[in-house]
């Protein structure tokens, strides 16, 4: 700035003229500013020497961090090289050891391979000393063999033959000791262990054993409403028969009118309509059909409403309508006289019994023991017998094969497949077989046994038969110079098949052939 103003004096006059004239005021003023810049640049000069040393302070502090960085950094580089330096050191004497063990297991082969070798060849000469020996064997049988058929005068063959028949009878005579053994132990144990079942089954279970008729007698307050019941040329007995498909016997009989039919659903059905109408006092034809209808509807309600009962008393659950249904028609249905549905209650109950005292399912043992008769009562006549029919039933109606196969299999019409089916079978025969349950006619029973007997006299060789326990066991005796014991067992099942084939009887008939030999001499 001081040079700046030199050169301008210097070099315009005019100024410095101007400057002389002004005066002293301007030249001071210039003094004292020179001046001033030059404190100013002292100042700069000072701040910049303080400046450039502490940039020098700097610049060594920086180097001495670098430095000391720099040798972290080469002390960790070295760390990291001496540590891998470490680990391939590591591996390389892995890698030699494994050489080592390999090199071990190369020479324990080569001797294993030499061993085997060695082996091999002491097996090849053991084996061409065991052909030799071999073929002599062979040469001294057939020597044998030739000095025994010379001897015996037979053949290899036929004394083959011998010997084998020889051994298969023995064998057949020890097979048949020891199955009868066994038989005859487990019919010990399996008898008493199954009587005392089926007597704690049957003590347990106590029936009323009442007998049906086909007849049924329908009380009046006197025997003029005979004539109206008959009415006009008879026209009302007419259609109340028509419509109930019942016959109606009006006799000498006071006070009591007779109602006949095989089907005691029909029997209900006239006896609740002719109770209406002789309580109502309307008796002709259009009322009579109008009240059969009515009492119709009324018995099926009747039906499904003792079905249900049924099942809940038992506590059976899940059955379809339909069975529903064909249990409460069992009310009205009987067998041998028994009562249907009380049969079909008593079997359910047995069964479950029985099933718990063997340790299975007791649900559906009484399940099965409900709906095994179930074949008896069809809204038509099927030509298939009822076990087969009500197993159709049964299948149709989504039950359990074990209940179908149980109520198919209760008269051995087809294959037991469970353990439930024999239990239903043995059950239906005690509840058909106490005192009292059924009956039959005289003369049809006798008829019976008769034919039992004749049935089985028919065969060869039999002697005498016998027909005891009231049909239930058939006693045959059998000559023992025509039937031997395996005949005589023979015997027995052909004749148990014939009579389930021929013959209809309730529960089972036991077939047992007696064969005895006697000796008599007479001492003179």
């Amino acid at each position: 700035m001081e040079l700046l103003m030199t050169q301008m004096i210097l070099q315009v006059p005019t100024i410095g003229c101007i400057i002389a004239a002004g005066g002293g005021l301007l030249i001071g003023g210039l003094a004292a500013y020179l001046i001033t810049q030059a404190s100013i640049r002292g100042k700069g000069n000072r701040i910049i020497n303080e400046a450039e040393q502490e940039a020098e302070m700097i610049k060594q502090r920086k180097m001495l961090q670098a430095k000391e960085k720099f040798l972290q950094l080469k002390a960790d580089h070295e760390k990291m090289i001496n540590e891998k330096d470490g680990k391939i050191a590591q591996r390389e004497n892995t890698i030699r050891q494994k050489e080592q063990s390999l090199a071990q297991k190369t020479e324990d082969l080569n001797d294993s391979q030499k061993e085997i070798e060695t082996i091999r060849e002491n097996i090849s000469v053991q084996l061409e000393l065991v052909e030799k020996r071999k073929e002599d064997l062979e040469r001294s049988h057939r020597q044998q063999v030739e000095q025994l058929e010379t001897i015996s005068g037979l053949s290899a063959e036929e004394a083959k033959k011998q010997l084998v028949e020889s051994l298969k009878e023995e064998a057949r005579t020890d097979a048949m000791s020891f199955v009868n053994e066994i038989m005859d132990e487990a019919k010990m144990t399996a008898n008493q262990e199954a009587k005392k079942v089926v007597i704690e089954t049957i003590q347990r279970v106590a029936a009323e054993n009442a007998i049906e008729n086909s007849v049924t007698v329908f009380h009046i307050d006197s025997d003029e409403m005979k004539g109206r019941i008959i009415g006009r040329e008879g026209r009302n007995i007419r259609a109340l028969e028509a419509a109930t498909g019942v016959e109606v016997i009006v006799d000498d009989t006071p006070e009591a009118i007779i109602l006949s039919a095989f089907d005691p659903v029909r029997r209900e059905i006239a006896r609740l309509a002719l109770h209406q109408l002789v309580t109502d006092g309307r008796i002709h034809p259009a009322r009579i059909e109008e009240v059969v209808e009515k009492t119709k509807k009324q018995i099926e309600e009747e039906l499904v409403e003792t079905g249900k009962r049924t099942a809940i008393d038992l506590g059976i659950h899940g059955l379809h309508p339909e069975l529903i249904r064909m249990v409460g028609k069992m009310k009205y249905r009987s067998s041998y006289g028994q009562n249907l549905l009380q049969h079909s209650r008593e079997v359910a109950n047995l069964c479950a019994i029985m099933a718990s005292e063997l340790g299975l399912n007791a649900k559906i043992a009484r399940r099965a023991g409900l709906l095994h008769d179930i074949g008896k009562v069809p809204d038509d006549e099927p030509e298939l017998p009822h076990a087969v029919f009500g197993m159709k039933l049964a299948e149709k109606f989504k039950e359990k094969p074990e209940v179908c196969n149980a109520i198919g299999s209760h008269h051995d019409e087809t294959e037991m497949t469970t353990l439930i089916a024999p239990i239903v079978q043995v059950c239906d025969a005690i509840s058909g077989a106490r005192p009292g349950a059924r009956r039959e006619i005289v003369e049809s029973y006798i008829k019976r046994l008769k034919e039992l007997e004749a049935m089985a006299l028919s065969y060869p060789g039999v002697m005498k038969t016998y027909a005891i326990q009231a049909g239930r066991e058939l006693r045959v005796i059998v000559g023992s110079e025509k039937v031997s014991d395996k005949d005589a067992e023979k015997l027995s099942y052909d004749i148990a098949r014939k009579i389930q084939d021929e013959m209809t009887y309730p529960g089972q008939v036991k077939i047992t052939v007696i064969r005895e030999t006697r000796a008599v001499n007479y001492a003179k």
